[in-house]
């Protein structure tokens, strides 16, 4: 009787529970089943965040170990807007699939974690409830065809510097998955973000053009101006955080089912043309979609500019933020920022970073939790100790913030850990 009134006062009260992973963050963690990872030879582990005081999860957002889904899964702002929501939070260490094909069982991998996290967390709605699927880098290409195979779950997608839908240049290096006839994102609102500094014409290009050979997609984009490959700015979360409001407001239904999104009724705006050489060296034009010469974003069917070189958008405030984000970046100077090679104290626990004046330093990912302005100390986080590729390497980044003259800079590093820390 009496772990019946514990079980259920947990059930009710899940803020209570402790903390099962090194950070504090998660509450609750499963074995995934019917996968080994090539990265430590064992099953990974799933591990559940739920808001505290959520007694109904209304969606989930999934996301697999790679890099930035840890910065920004930590960021208090976000959590507190996912809280606002009732939206959980599921991370994978170490991932199990890139691609998303459902050939290599990772469907059913899937749909038992979550099952199995219900029954962890007395959250039975975990096993059926809306996802989002985020992913960065070399995870950014299975949001979309996670979708494609979950037409019905899929609240929204997020690939975070990262792919378009169907891309050539899937961030893991090898073939994108095939959909076939019968498949498509059609009605889902996806988010495809770039950063200025990695910028690449080749990946932006299949998304315009998936725009245009699949009309009833919704794909929006974001250039994360001021930003390069390796970071999750604080405004790009908020951004990404109204992104997934909306698409509760546009998409849930009271019983939980989720309704198409017609892109008609949406808005329409201009693609991002960098303010510098891009990087791929294509010789994409530099300077006719300057910010004062920009077509106006617009509704949908009012829209000046040319359709073909325009991103969908929900409404006049997801277009009009997404056109303040490059108006506050264009058209000013670059400047360099530096970060020094890691100071470790004697047992090794305890690293210290110089960087340039002025400039602040976060962390990215890994067993690294900062305790001052430029000292962190080292924890034996999530992914475990037992894995050679993660147990014991970070990345941080040094950050200047841009003013009325310069850009953002950033600059990242990777810091290998001695493993005399766990000693």
């Amino acid at each position: 009787m009496r772990k019946i009134v514990l079980f259920c006062l947990l059930a009710l009260l899940p803020g209570l529970v402790r903390a099962v992973g090194p950070s504090g963050m998660y509450q609750y963690s499963v074995e995934v089943a019917g996968y080994i990872s090539n990265e430590t030879g064992k099953a990974p582990t799933a591990y559940l965040w739920i808001p505290q005081g959520c007694r109904h999860v209304r969606a989930v957002m999934f996301a697999q170990q790679n890099m930035t889904e840890e910065m920004l899964f930590k960021m208090p702002s976000f959590q507190r807007q996912m809280k606002e929501m009732d939206i959980a939070l599921v991370w994978v260490a170490p991932w199990f699939s890139q691609n998303w094909d459902p050939a290599t069982g990772c469907q059913k991998t899937f749909e038992e974690m979550m099952v199995g996290l219900a029954g962890q967390s007395a959250h039975a709605e975990l096993a059926y409830v809306p996802v989002i699927p985020f992913g960065h880098s070399a995870q950014a290409t299975f949001p979309w065809n996670f979708a494609a195979w979950n037409n019905q779950r899929t609240l929204c997608i997020i690939s975070f510097h990262g792919d378009a839908p169907r891309t050539n240049l899937c961030g893991y290096g090898t073939a994108n998955v095939e959909w076939g006839r019968t498949r498509s994102i059609d009605g889902i609102p996806g988010l495809m973000i770039e950063g200025e500094y990695e910028w690449w014409e080749a990946r932006v290009r299949p998304a315009l053009a998936f725009r245009m050979m699949y009309p009833e997609s919704c794909v929006s984009f974001l250039c994360d101006a001021g930003s390069s490959h390796f970071e999750c700015m604080p405004e790009t979360a908020d951004y990404i955080a109204l992104f997934i409001r909306k698409a509760i407001e546009q998409r849930l239904c009271a019983d939980g089912t989720l309704r198409k999104v017609n892109p008609r009724d949406g808005w329409l705006a201009c693609r991002y043309n960098p303010d510098a050489p891009p990087s791929d060296g294509d010789g994409a034009q530099t300077d006719i979609y300057a910010v004062d010469k920009r077509p106006a974003p617009a509704p949908y069917a009012d829209y000046r500019g040319d359709v073909h070189d325009a991103f969908w958008y929900f409404d006049r405030q997801m277009a009009e933020l997404t056109e303040a984000r490059y108006a506050a970046s264009w058209g000013k100077r670059t400047r360099q920022v530096s970060i020094g090679q890691p100071q470790f104290s004697d047992d090794g626990r305890t690293v210290t970073f110089s960087a340039t004046p002025g400039a602040r330093v976060e962390v990215i990912c890994g067993p690294l939790q900062k305790i001052g302005d430029t000292t962190f100390q080292f924890y034996p986080y999530e992914c475990g100790m037992d894995n050679p590729r993660r147990s014991f390497t970070a990345w941080v980044v040094a950050i200047l913030d841009g003013d009325k003259t310069y850009k953002r800079a950033i600059k990242p590093l990777e810091v290998k850990l001695p493993k005399s820390v766990i000693e």
